[in-house]
């Protein structure tokens, strides 16, 4: 039998990312000038092994019939401080990398990306561009996702309201 281990802290380089840890659940609404607009729900997890990063996996269903809509995983880093970077893969073919900005005023953590290089596989939809905001006050996450595809210039896509489960 296996002892349980004892917590591991954080890594001193992703402290400034300490709020974010746990599950987050909610519902959010996404819209693009190609869909019909929809409303789901999703659960988000940032979790942590001790080394300078952030483990991420989230996903949404609709939110009518509870059919799977998507998935992300990937990574949360903080290369230097106030400095951030997002590693994601999409299910759909895609993966981006999202750098940008991290602060914390007045006890609330904020977060804002752009992409810095987005891979599409042979089967993907043309997505050329992401960005990305999140707003952490107490136990909720706000989030807002910007996107370029399909031949459409960067435009609102998601956003949500998640509470710490």
């Amino acid at each position: 039998m296996v002892e349980p281990q004892p917590p591991v802290a954080p890594h001193p380089d992703i402290a400034l990312l300490a709020p974010l840890l746990g599950v987050w659940r909610g519902h959010g609404h996404g819209e693009y000038p190609t869909i019909s607009p929809f409303d789901y729900s999703e659960e988000v997890e940032f979790g942590h092994v001790g080394r300078p990063f952030l483990t991420y996996r989230q996903r949404t269903r609709h939110a009518e019939d509870g059919r799977g809509l998507h998935a992300e995983t990937g990574y949360l880093r903080c290369p230097a401080p106030g400095r951030v970077e997002w590693i994601l893969a999409h299910p759909t073919g895609i993966t981006e990398i999202g750098e940008g900005t991290a602060t914390i005023e007045d006890g609330v953590l904020t977060l804002n990306f752009d992409s810095t290089h987005i891979g599409c596989s042979g089967t993907a939809k043309p997505v050329t561009a992401v960005g990305r905001s999140l707003t952490i006050v107490g136990d909720t996450l706000e989030y807002g996702v910007r996107m370029a595809a399909v031949g459409e210039p960067l435009t609102h896509h998601l956003s949500a309201v998640l509470k710490r489960a």
